[in-house]
């Protein structure tokens, strides 16, 4: 294992990756529909969208995926928490410590 010489992160795990592609999807609806705005045709996809309304429905669904899927990553790295905490207590005793939490609190 290699030396961390930065404070640790939280781990990726499968869900965390598939939330993170439903972002990547609500993104490029967003985008297919701001292309229309921006070209006035579909400038991205040649047939999508073909109307103001289309380009609107999928710009507001793709902005609720994307709240939905940074809500459920939050959730996911939220339930790492407690080992976060412990592996950020390791890495402060290790290399700084005179800032390391004492035991009785003070």
């Amino acid at each position: 294992m290699f030396p961390t010489t930065r404070p640790p992160r939280p781990r990726l795990t499968g869900r965390i990756f598939a939330y993170g592609m439903a972002d990547v999807f609500g993104l490029s609806c967003v985008a297919i529909g701001a292309s229309w705005f921006a070209a006035g045709r579909g400038a991205i996809l040649a047939s999508f969208p073909t109307s103001t309304a289309e380009a609107v429905i999928c710009i507001v669904g793709g902005v609720a995926v994307m709240i939905w899927s940074v809500a459920r990553i939050l959730r996911e790295i939220a339930r790492q928490a407690p080992e976060m905490q412990a592996r950020y207590d390791a890495y402060i005793a290790a290399h700084h410590p005179d800032k390391a939490r004492r035991p009785d609190g003070e």
